[in-house]
């Protein structure tokens, strides 16, 4: 939605798209109506399509923008605090506690996969939340060669490249078999390998 709303307006929209993701959460898209959506935030008809003219599709678009956001929200604040090793523990913890929690039901997938994999939108999604998740790990790695814990010859965004693609090859199998220890070992493994590449001694 391009043109700029009103205090009461950006808060109406936000309600009914956190409406819209609660629903989708507790009943699955395909059994969520915009009856459902506007039963439960309180909107008339004519409100959520003055903020969403376009219908079904333009609310799911918004929602998975929202659990997109939902996914680096529930991260912090040990994203944004990658300054110690014990504090990349912390992260690795949280994010393992956040995929337990969520189990086989990603509404961020289930969203991708309706919109279309392929569609502008869905892919506009997907490349800005991978975007902001390897910046926020590469400025953690940076931080730590700044203060030599990490080799400051080592490539941050690459390293941080490897292990984000570690994490999401780890949900992709939690997804497919309800299990976690793939996403515990490549945390595991990718932290412990940046550890292991030290500042080397002169």
């Amino acid at each position: 939605m391009n043109r700029t709303l009103t205090p009461k307006g950006a808060a109406t929209r936000r309600r009914i798209i956190e409406g819209a993701a609660t629903e989708i959460r507790e009943r699955g898209i395909v059994a969520t109506t915009l009856d459902d959506v506007r039963a439960r935030t309180g909107t008339s008809k004519s409100q959520l399509f003055h903020y969403f003219p376009d219908g079904k599709e333009e609310l799911l678009l918004a929602v998975a923008h929202y659990e997109a956001d939902r996914v680096l929200t529930d991260q912090q604040p040990y994203l944004g605090e990658l300054t110690s090793w014990p504090a990349w523990r912390a992260w690795r913890d949280a994010v393992v506690a956040r995929y337990r929690e969520q189990g086989q039901h990603c509404p961020l997938n289930l969203l991708v996969s309706q919109l279309g994999r392929n569609t502008p939108g869905a892919q506009a999604v997907v490349h800005e939340l991978i975007r902001q998740w390897q910046s926020e790990i590469a400025n953690g790695l940076r931080h730590m060669q700044a203060s030599g814990e990490v080799d400051p010859e080592l490539d941050a965004d690459r390293n941080a490249s490897a292990l984000l693609a570690g994490i999401q090859g780890g949900v992709t199998m939690m997804l497919a078999t309800g299990q976690i220890d793939h996403l515990e070992a490549a945390l595991d493994i990718g932290i412990g390998n940046l550890h292991r590449a030290a500042r080397p001694s002169r």
